[in-house]
């Protein structure tokens, strides 16, 4: 059993700060585009493009990422390009753009790290960001969080478990012991 850290209207408060935080940092959303990665950060960008359209009053492109055939930490056998790019939903270019990547949890840093490699694929932004609802420190490496919404200290026992009401039918984060 676990402690809910953020309930909803926490989770609602922490991805409404990031929004304004993004807004601030790129002094407006020109040029802006977000990739949520698979599977969570795509709920979460898709939340944080709504608020942007109500507070700027224009639509944010916001793409979907799967980098599991980026991750180092998993085999692969020989892996095209085509296929690395398939599972991708990401109908605007990326060319000159303020890219910001949303995730759920930041944690060693690998899954960025794929994130990376995989936008980078994709053509060459302006500027890339990290957006993140829960940062849990114990990185493996040196990436961190431009916009955290909440910073969760955790052993590395310990787990943190992230819902959205989209497939999870609530919106809540867990610190599981």
């Amino acid at each position: 059993m676990g402690k809910i850290i953020l309930d909803k209207m926490a989770m609602q408060r922490a991805l409404t700060r990031i929004t304004y935080e993004i807004v601030e940092k790129n002094k407006g959303v020109e040029d802006l585009v977000l990739i949520g990665i698979k599977t969570r950060g795509i709920f979460l960008a898709n939340r944080i493009a709504d608020r942007l359209q109500q507070l700027e009053n224009v639509t944010i492109p916001v793409g979907e990422l799967d980098i599991t055939n980026y991750r180092d930490d998993i085999e692969h056998d020989s892996v095209s390009d085509d296929v690395k790019m398939s599972s991708n939903k990401i109908d605007f270019s990326v060319e000159g753009k303020r890219v910001i990547l949303v995730d759920d949890v930041l944690y060693t840093g690998r899954t960025v790290r794929a994130a990376l490699s995989a936008v980078m694929d994709l053509g060459r932004p302006k500027s890339i960001n990290l957006a993140v609802l829960v940062d849990r420190g114990h990185r493996e490496l040196p990436i961190r969080a431009d916009f955290v919404g909440k910073n969760i200290p955790s052993s590395q026992k310990e787990k943190i478990k992230v819902y959205v009401s989209e497939i999870d039918d609530k919106d809540a984060v867990e610190l599981i012991k």
